[in-house]
């Protein structure tokens, strides 16, 4: 990788070549892309089963970033499939192109902040911070569990929260380890608990929303477990799957894992015929490499848990029958059956709870410290709009 990026430097000191950031449309496949840059089919169908399924993980809307030569042929391109992972194609020095998946380079910000209230407080959020992920994940965290309406002008809203930064820009969804919005001068606190990622008040009472999934399947075993990088000592090579595949027979029923509404439903590169789901809360979930679907099945209608949707099978690129399911939180692959088995472990007591008091007594304390006048401190905003030439 030192050898790729002092390439790198090398060519934008010398040659001038910039990288250009784009949005992957609409429609566009892996292969379609490398169709276009008049790149071989083969470099993806020679991939492990493992690369060839993070191919299939682009998501229209993300931002890549790309670098031509001068006759407008691929140089190398750098496609993000997570928060951890990204896809680089390089032109290698005999003219031909390589792959692999390497982690992502980013920044992150650690920040505890202050905002006086003067119209509302996701307006305030992102007037002060420029970070619209944040000002909605404060939203989604406290919900309908305090009055917005109530809020006052000059009330304060205080957050601690990390984000990752990539190229001078937000990347990825803020992590909200605390919260606190001010409602007619009475504070209202939500702090994480990182034990089972649900968020409490000060006092250990619960707030964050119960979600349960279900496996999908009646299956023989777990093919394949979820991993979201890993290095490989023997292959020398960064090795993700984002999802759990169970295997089982050719035909096998495929059930929703929980209520929600269908956005997806066809071919998507090598997860062959798949369905995507959104759940509330965040959730996604995406069923791959059925041999068909549930007749009758529609983009935009509403299952319940348990609803018939489709067949296992093996289309798109699979060694053999199996569901491949994905589960996303905000955009973010997490491992299914962490959530799966979790089970309804949302309300503390006990040990449980007054450990997680005294874990987060001084986050409290912070956020208080930081509305006062004496210790508030100014946001971080970062220049949206600046120029890159290095890759990372």
């Amino acid at each position: 990788m030192k050898i790729i990026f002092t390439l790198i430097i090398f060519l934008t000191t010398v040659f001038g070549v910039q990288v250009q950031e784009l949005t992957w449309p609409k429609g566009e496949s892996f292969l379609t892309f490398l169709d276009k840059y008049n790149i071989s089919q083969n470099l993806y169908f020679s991939l492990e089963k493992e690369d060839k399924e993070l191919c299939s993980e682009i998501i229209a809307g993300i931002d890549y970033n790309l670098m031509l030569n001068e006759d407008g042929s691929l140089k190398q391109v750098l496609i993000p499939v997570s928060e951890e992972m990204q896809l680089h194609i390089y032109e290698t020095k005999k003219g031909k192109y390589a792959f692999e998946a390497i982690p992502i380079a980013y920044e992150e910000i650690d920040e505890t902040i202050a905002i006086k209230i003067q119209r509302s407080p996701f307006k305030d959020i992102f007037d002060a911070t420029e970070n619209l992920a944040l000002a909605n994940e404060v939203m989604r965290i406290y919900g309908r569990s305090i009055n917005f309406r109530g809020i006052q002008k000059g009330d304060f809203v205080a957050l601690k929260y990390k984000q990752k930064v990539r190229m001078g820009k937000y990347f990825g969804n803020p992590e909200l380890v605390a919260a606190m919005v001010e409602v007619n001068g009475k504070r209202n606190y939500r702090l994480k608990n990182r034990h089972n990622e649900k968020y409490y008040d000060e006092k250990g009472n619960g707030y964050s929303k119960t979600y349960f999934f279900q496996i999908p399947l009646t299956y023989k075993r777990i093919s394949s477990q979820f991993t979201r990088k890993r290095w490989h000592p023997v292959l020398k090579r960064y090795r993700a799957h984002l999802g759990t595949d169970f295997a089982a027979p050719r035909g096998r029923k495929i059930y929703a894992a929980g209520d929600g509404k269908v956005i997806f439903k066809g071919r998507r590169g090598g997860y062959g015929n798949t369905i995507i789901i959104r759940h509330s809360n965040g959730y996604r979930t995406l069923y791959a490499h059925q041999s068909r679907f549930k007749s009758g099945l529609r983009v935009g209608s509403y299952v319940r848990k348990g609803t018939h949707i489709g067949y296992v099978g093996s289309t798109g690129l699979s060694s053999g029958p199996h569901l491949h399911l994905g589960l996303y939180k905000n955009g973010r692959a997490i491992n299914p059956l962490k959530v799966i088995t979790r089970g309804k472990e949302v309300k503390l007591s006990g040990k449980q709870k007054a450990t997680f008091i005294a874990n987060t007594k001084d986050y409290v304390q912070e956020l208080d410290l930081v509305v006062s006048d004496k210790n508030r401190k100014l946001p971080t905003k970062f220049a949206r709009k600046e120029s890159y030439t290095l890759l990372q």
